[in-house]
């Protein structure tokens, strides 16, 4: 970050470089020094460094300039740097309209020229005023800020989407941060321009779409290599599982991934039962490291980017990617893994995003301090954010059909859960309905069969599961519910004998189609654990590597 700014000023060319000289001599480690011969340059001066955000500690200037008085110029600057330290240079004959000014104009100082000798009679004066400035400001948050609505989806799709990659952000709501409204002046915009992305560099990203900005802090999204051994669909546990092993074993491999790393595990508070961490991790935590260690063994990635399309030519498997794009390889490994159900209750459509979340939403825990939530679900996942978000919230409350959680949550949480005295279930209660006008404000519930009305902060819902397989049903065998068939479950289907040609068995983890794998929650049969997931990714590879060598 740049050294905050002392600006002098001065019409007086010679009085202009003795005060430039002096400030420089005694300040020049801690501070940028710059000049303006003129009231209009030194506003000009000031805008500028307004929009580049830098911050202005001082304006030393001198009251008799021709076009704009040096007070009148102070009281301008008051409005751009309210917190900027300002001080007036008179000669004697001004010294009461200095007096007067310290009231009109907010001055901090006036100070008597010449100033000779400035170890004296100037230096001692600014040190103060400096001190004073330094006590109260707050250095600019060097990296990317995102300013919008607090009740947005659009703002929440963001801050999802920066949480996900790990990347520090600050959040400014434009309701009720004060900066936000400057920032966006500054640069020009308005309220209808939200959300906006201000990036490091200074540039702003009115409404932009996830790609907008992955394009910006450096994440890929076009494939590099005209062929691919294996092409990873998502990058969940079972997705990095293969990219792992697929790099490390020498496979020019490529994961495209649509979202974030970490798919629902992603978003996990913390897991405390995957092996190898007794103390646990956050599944955020668990999705960077397998994403840094892909890299590091030479696996590339493509996110946000989306597969809309496989089919089979000459024996090559093509991708056809969302933006047009497409990208050829002899294997695919489908880690497409699944996404929450939604809740199917009046109200929920009009409040997504604003108040009703799908998953963790760790994104929105702060905001719900000294607030009640609700949580709808009774699975692990429920759980960990139950957990999560009793650090903040005043309660939260578990909702769920059966009577207890003991079939479908993991003996630990369930305990953990037990000695937290802000979590209270509630057994046979399911939600009818949301309520709000441009946020969740209540939550009808139905207890029991006795129906109330309760005032809410949020609600997140962990409601199961569906496979995100839409786009490959048409081209693998699913299931009813659209889980991919492989291995002996295929074999097992009446649809095998017509569509499977090869002369052998699928492998345990080939699809219908020969070369393509699923692994991970999307696969029927599959055990949905973080563990299993990253096994099936690594027997994925195994399959690959026998399948390439037919």
């Amino acid at each position: 970050m740049k050294k905050p700014v002392l600006l002098a000023v001065d019409d007086d060319p010679q009085v202009l470089s003795a005060i430039d000289r002096d400030l420089r001599q005694e300040f020049r480690r801690d501070y940028r020094v710059l000049r303006a011969a003129s009231g209009d340059e030194a506003l000009t001066t000031i805008r500028e460094l307004k929009a580049r955000e830098e911050p202005l500690a001082l304006i030393l200037a001198d009251q008799r300039m021709p076009g704009m008085e040096g007070v009148e110029l102070l009281a301008e600057a008051r409005t751009l740097y309210p917190d900027a330290k300002r001080v007036l240079l008179t000669a004697y004959a001004d010294t009461e309209a200095a007096i007067r000014a310290i009231n009109s104009a907010r001055l901090d100082h006036y100070l008597m020229k010449p100033w000779d000798p400035p170890q004296q009679l100037l230096y001692p004066t600014l040190h103060d005023l400096l001190k004073a400035w330094e006590l109260t400001y707050k250095p600019r948050f060097d990296g990317l800020r995102l300013i919008g609505f607090q009740w947005s989806p659009l703002s929440h799709d963001l801050k999802d989407f920066l949480a996900g990659y790990l990347v520090g952000y600050q959040w400014l709501d434009f309701e009720t941060n004060p900066d936000a409204r400057t920032l966006l002046e500054a640069k020009g915009l308005t309220s209808h321009d939200l959300p906006v992305v201000l990036l490091e560099d200074g540039t702003a990203l009115a409404r932009p779409t996830t790609t907008d900005v992955a394009t910006r802090i450096g994440l890929t999204v076009q494939a590099s290599q005209e062929l691919y051994d294996v092409v990873v669909i998502g990058a969940g546990p079972s997705g990095l599982g293969a990219a792992v092993y697929g790099a490390s074993e020498g496979l020019r491999t490529l994961v495209i991934e649509r979202q974030a790393p970490g798919g629902q595990a992603g978003t996990s508070s913390r897991i405390e039962n995957y092996l190898g961490f007794p103390t646990g991790l956050s599944g955020s935590e668990l999705a960077h490291r397998a994403w840094a260690q892909a890299v590091r063994l030479g696996a590339e990635f493509l996110a946000p980017q989306e597969v809309t399309e496989l089919c089979v030519q000459d024996g090559y498997k093509v991708l056809t990617l969302a933006d047009g794009g497409t990208v050829r390889t002899r294997a695919v490994v489908l880690a497409t893994g699944v996404s929450y159900r939604t809740l199917d209750v009046p109200g929920e459509s009009h409040l997504s995003g604003a108040g009703v979340y799908y998953g963790a939403a760790r994104t929105e825990a702060r905001s719900c301090e000294e607030q009640d939530v609700y949580i709808v679900g009774g699975g692990n996942s429920a759980g960990q954010a139950a957990m999560y978000l009793s650090t903040y919230a005043r309660q939260v409350y578990i909702l769920i059909r059966g009577e207890n959680l003991a079939a479908s949550m993991s003996a630990y949480l369930i305990e953990q859960i037990a000695q937290t005295p802000n979590i209270e279930i509630l057994p046979f209660t399911q939600v009818q309905e949301v309520c709000g006008q441009d946020h969740l404000e209540e939550v009808v519930i139905n207890r029991n069969g006795q129906v109330e009305r309760r005032p809410a902060r949020a609600l997140f819902v962990f409601i199961g599961a569906k496979p995100s397989t839409e786009w490959v049903c048409q081209t693998a065998v699913c299931d009813g519910k659209g889980y991919v068939l492989t291995g002996r479950d295929l074999v097992q289907d009446p649809r095998y004998g017509a569509i499977w040609k090869h002369n052998r068995e699928p492998y345990l983890l080939e699809t219908c189609v020969p070369g393509v794998f699923a692994a991970g929650d999307s696969r029927a049969g599959a055990m949905a654990r973080v563990a299993s997931a990253v096994g099936e990714g690594a027997m994925a590879i195994k399959f690959v590597h026998q399948y390439l060598d037919e």
